[in-house]
């Protein structure tokens, strides 16, 4: 197993287990509290995240379908369309996460208080929303991914150690390129403006406070920690995303995969998602304080013993 592949099992394996541990926190909270908003999206994010890492790391489920005797074929298309819908669903959550805490933070008004009732109210019509777009948006490219066969390769392109993509229709191709290419430069341009406001925001309320809090008071907020938690996904999200469109663009512009090229854009993939429970981990006091009650009572019970 070369080098590259052991990091990519190790990153995908880390992510995985991040995002069940955050997972199952934001079920306990939702299930057994009264769960904010931030809760509903992060929970979908960090699910969308588990199935990405899944199925990014193919030799795992190529070795789960071998098991159950499943063709090449159908496995191939299973896993690209998955992967590719939560691709999808991963910018797409992370642009609501990003605009949500930008109207969270927002001074108060009338007509931002109004839309946040109504962003909080119709989060279910939101969820939908986005997942029934992705999920018809990627049903149209799964009918061009397969299993690798022996005819030319200059009509297919490899895509993975067992799957490849065949060639299409050059008005078929401009078009999925199109949307896809609209959907994501909208949203990453809307994440970006959503986090320039936060910073706005930020610097604005640290100006008009500071004769009022002292410093540590204001690393101390909530809403700033939230905040900067995700500036910090967003800003990864972006660097990691167009570093994966580049690479991307110049394959299918050449029509070849490089084995290493295809590795090196999968721990690039794996970065955001792997990262992503982490910080939220180490930001959320909620989780902190559970791990530290979990310490006290596992020593109390080894001091008694």
């Amino acid at each position: 197993m070369s080098s590259l592949r052991i990091v990519l099992n190790f990153q995908a394996g880390l992510g995985v287990l991040a995002n069940m541990f955050l997972l199952v926190f934001y079920t306990f909270i939702i299930l057994c509290h009264r769960p904010k908003p931030m809760d509903m999206i992060s929970s979908q994010l960090t699910f969308i995240h588990i199935v990405l890492l899944l199925t990014g790391a193919d030799i795992w489920l190529w070795d789960i379908s071998e098991s159950l005797n499943i063709e090449n074929d159908f496995k191939c298309k299973t896993n690209f369309y998955i992967s590719r819908v939560m691709r999808g669903l991963s910018i797409c959550v992370t642009c609501l996460l990003s605009v949500f805490q930008a109207v969270t933070i927002s001074p108060s008004s009338p007509l931002l208080a109004k839309f946040k009732y109504k962003l909080q109210n119709h989060m279910i019509y939101a969820f939908l929303f986005i997942w029934s777009f992705n999920l018809l948006l990627s049903s149209i490219q799964i009918f061009y991914a397969g299993a690798f066969t022996n005819v030319s390769e200059t009509k297919q392109m490899k895509v993975t150690k067992f799957c490849s993509l065949f060639s299409m229709n050059y008005i078929i191709r401009a078009l999925i390129l199109t949307v896809v290419t609209s959907r994501d430069v909208f949203l990453v341009g809307l994440m970006l403006a959503s986090s320039a406001y936060m910073v706005i925001i930020l610097l604005r309320h640290q100006r008009q406070h500071r004769h009022l809090h002292s410093l540590s008071h204001l690393r101390a907020s909530p809403e700033k920690r939230a905040t900067q938690t995700i500036l910090l996904l967003v800003v990864s999200f972006v660097v990691m995303y167009w570093i994966n469109f580049i690479i991307s663009s110049i394959s299918v512009l050449l029509w070849m995969y490089n084995p290493v090229i295809l590795s090196v854009q999968k721990i690039v993939m794996n970065v955001y998602p792997t990262i992503t429970p982490l910080v939220q981990i180490i930001s959320d006091n909620r989780i902190i304080n559970m791990v530290k009650h979990m310490q006290f009572v596992c020593h109390q019970i080894f001091k008694k013993r």
